[in-house]
């Protein structure tokens, strides 16, 4: 038996994608037969270019990382899991990772304490003034959603890489084909996890998806389900921008408490999602400009079933007295597995830093589609 590559657990043999990060590890053309959204799966392998590029990409970006640190006192990890300093048993990198490709951009991606696998994914980019915070949450009842997700999410910040399209002429116009960009990275995505689809499967992998595009004061978000996009401004207003594609959401536009519709039975159950047989592939999109500072959060369900109310999570990050996003991050992943950690738990952030104006923030439950 061998480790794999990127993040040395063990591998099965014949093995071509690790089970634990999702990192390939074989050649690309023994990669399993792939189906494109809305087709079925066929007998014969479908190409498999994009998602494989997009592995290797997300591979290669955590090698060149370097060593991961110890989630119990921030020690180096070493080659054995084990933490150098502390001498403590490291979880799986698809277990717990975190990513930072700037000092004001950092995310935090956990397992949590009930689940038994990290079925959640994230993927950020930083460059300049711009960010993109990815966050896909694989539904746990269905196969492989943790491998599907991961490669989801790298492939959507594929697409998102550049910045978003300017436009010429009118604002609606401009609209249109920033909505048109993120539908793109909405398609990447789902192709991606179809791909993870197995022959016959009565389970395919799905997941939600979230989205948040900071260019300069320039917010772009999307989603499908119920990942969250929060605006938290130090001192004003905390918004929540995305709307969620779930039952809990048509109980509260019904009149349901917030409360009553999120605790109860169908709390979090969502009704739009990625997959082959997502019945829906067009993502709310919303833009607004920010005048900070502030805390832009995009999180999963695993964080916000306890501070579901864009206040209460605000008053959360205040409490936790930090302008680093990476230690916040973890602060708020903490809190959530104190609080039972019951789902997988994501947490991605930008600190944004220019004046803000309270009065100009969004209202929670205003954003609009696109």
């Amino acid at each position: 038996m061998t480790d794999c590559p990127s993040c040395h657990e063990p591998l099965a043999d014949g093995a071509q994608f690790c089970e634990a990060c999702g990192a390939p590890v074989g050649t690309a053309d023994a990669v399993p037969t792939a189906a494109v959204a809305g087709e079925a799966v066929m007998n014969e392998a479908a190409p498999f270019d994009a998602t494989t590029a997009t592995r290797r990409a997300g591979a290669e970006a955590e090698a060149a990382a370097g060593p991961r640190p110890c989630v119990q006192c921030g020690g180096t990890v070493g080659p054995d899991g084990y933490c150098e300093s502390c001498g403590t048993k490291q979880p799986s990198e698809r277990d717990h990772f975190r990513e930072q490709p700037a000092p004001w951009v950092a995310g935090v991606c956990d397992r949590g304490i009930r689940h038994s696998r990290n079925e959640d994914a994230m993927a950020l980019v930083a460059a300049g003034d711009r960010a993109v915070l990815v966050v896909l949450d694989g539904v746990s009842n269905t196969d492989d959603s943790h491998l599907a997700s991961l490669a989801g999410a790298r492939a959507a910040r594929e697409v998102l890489a550049q910045p978003l399209p300017a436009g010429l002429g009118t604002p609606g116009g401009r609209t249109a084909l920033v909505t048109r960009a993120l539908t793109d990275a909405v398609q990447a995505a789902n192709t991606a996890i179809v791909a993870y689809t197995p022959q016959g499967s009565t389970k395919p992998p799905s997941a939600t998806f979230s989205v948040a595009v900071l260019e300069g004061t320039r917010l772009t978000v999307a989603n499908i389900g119920d990942s969250r996009v929060y605006w938290l401004p130090d001192g004003g207003p905390a918004a929540q921008l995305t709307v969620d594609d779930s039952v809990a959401q048509q109980q509260m536009e019904a009149g349901m408490s917030r409360k009553d519709a999120e605790e109860g039975p169908q709390g979090h159950a969502i009704t739009r999602w990625l997959g082959i047989d997502a019945p829906d592939l067009t993502p709310r999109v919303l833009e607004t400009d920010l005048t900070g500072p502030g805390w832009l959060a995009n999180v999963s369900d695993g964080m916000w079933n306890y501070v579901s109310e864009a206040q209460a999570l605000a008053d959360l990050v205040a409490a936790a007295g930090t302008t680093e996003p990476a230690a916040l991050a973890l602060a708020m992943v903490a809190h959530a597995n104190s609080c039972g950690g019951q789902d997988n738990i994501t947490v991605a952030l930008a600190r944004v830093e220019t004046g803000h104006d309270p009065a100009t923030a969004p209202s929670e439950g205003a954003p609009t589609d696109g």
